[in-house]
């Protein structure tokens, strides 16, 4: 890395932290500003509270970043060169047979880096707190108890609880029903109590231990059960894919989009083999399908913009810098509620498109004025 290239990425990194905290931190305080009472309705001391906040906001700085990562990016890299305008450091360059171009390469490199830093946070950093992003601004401690309906465990076993404690990984009133491949019942399993269990290693994440439980079949004459009702007994232990953390994460309507790359595509291949059964609803495996195109569409839109933004900063005459900061937050802003507005597109089938519809429109736009800068 020669001279330029350092003096280039320093400045980067440097706005990139100043504009990372302030946006990071504007989105907290202004979320904040608008939830405080949820945190203080309980009564509990100053720093009680204070740690639930920050309970509360470290796992979702992650999603704000996802957000901003896009605009940050851009930021920081226009206002690089927008100093570098101001202080014609530009026009030294130019002076000395250095292009424009070569002022730009290490910027896209940046906003390459940058995008990298979006991937590690939705693939692996998002789907590790994934169940804490559930918590309501006022349950940050996880105290209050809800029902759970028919969760999916595995290929054909649904679970369902009148009560579920996230605190202590319980759940009371419980039903577990083994459907076959059509979806007919094959036996439930009811129990009063049921307490997570991790196994270590296991082939499973952990199992469930049943406490009175009892097992009924649809055919009476079945093992296991007498004429007058099921057989009850004491304690047992049901293996399960369905961790006390996944139930968390399912409580919320957007759960899927927790999920890592490789997560949505098992999801998509089981709803998938799902669909084909009589009956089955599409509209999950539409969202998966989205979901997954948008994850891959959004670190190639923020590298759009910034291609974007480059040519109204990268100029080789003296201009006004204000005027160029305007123009690029239109030209880029145009491209930023494009990308909004597709994630509310529902096309009524599994398609991609509207999520790419930014990369098709504003990067050929984008090529264009690269390639009319005058260097």
């Amino acid at each position: 890395m020669n001279t330029l290239n350092r003096y280039i990425v320093r400045a980067l990194v440097v706005n990139y932290v100043v504009a990372l905290g302030v946006m990071i931190s504007l989105y907290v305080v202004l979320d904040l500003f608008v939830n405080i009472d949820e945190f203080i309705e309980h009564g509990h001391s100053l720093w009680t509270t204070v740690g639930e906040i920050a309970d509360y906001y470290g796992p979702n700085v992650l999603v704000y970043f996802a957000q901003l990562s896009g605009v940050i990016t851009l930021f920081a890299c226009m206002a690089t060169i927008a100093r570098m305008r101001r202080l014609n450091e530009l026009t030294a360059l130019l002076a000395s047979g250095v292009g424009l171009h070569r002022v730009a390469s290490p910027i896209i490199c940046f906003g390459v880096a940058t995008s990298m830093l979006h991937f590690v946070d939705t693939e692996m950093l998002i789907p590790q707190v994934a169940h804490l992003l559930s918590r309501d601004h006022d349950d940050v401690g996880g105290r209050q108890t809800y029902e759970v309906l028919f969760l999916p465990d595995g290929d054909n076993v649904l679970v369902s609880a009148a009560n579920f404690d996230p605190k202590t990984a319980t759940m009371r009133g419980v039903l577990i029903l083994e459907l076959d491949a059509e979806g007919a019942m094959l036996c439930s399993v009811r129990a009063d109590r049921a307490t997570w269990s991790p196994t270590p290693g296991g082939a499973t994440k952990g199992r469930w231990l049943l406490e009175r439980f009892g097992v009924e079949y649809p055919d009476p004459q079945r093992r296991g059960e007498s004429k007058t009702g099921p057989a009850v007994f004491l304690t047992g232990m049901y293996a399960s894919d369905l961790s006390p953390e996944d139930v968390q994460r399912r409580q919320t309507e957007s759960w899927v989009r927790s999920l890592s790359l490789s997560q949505l595509k098992a999801l998509q291949d089981d709803l998938m083999q799902r669909s084909r059964e009589p009956g089955a609803s599409a509209s999950a495996l539409l969202e998966v399908v989205r979901t997954k195109h948008e994850r891959i569409a959004a670190p190639l839109v923020s590298l759009v913009m910034l291609m974007l933004g480059l040519p109204f900063f990268l100029d080789r005459t003296p201009g006004n810098i204000l005027g160029a900061a305007l123009r690029c937050m239109i030209a880029t802003g145009l491209c930023y509620t494009l990308a909004f507005v597709a994630k509310s597109i529902d096309p009524g089938t599994v398609s991609p498109l509207p999520f790419w519809l930014p990369v098709f429109v504003f990067a050929p736009i984008a090529t264009v004025l690269i390639t009319r800068i005058r260097t």
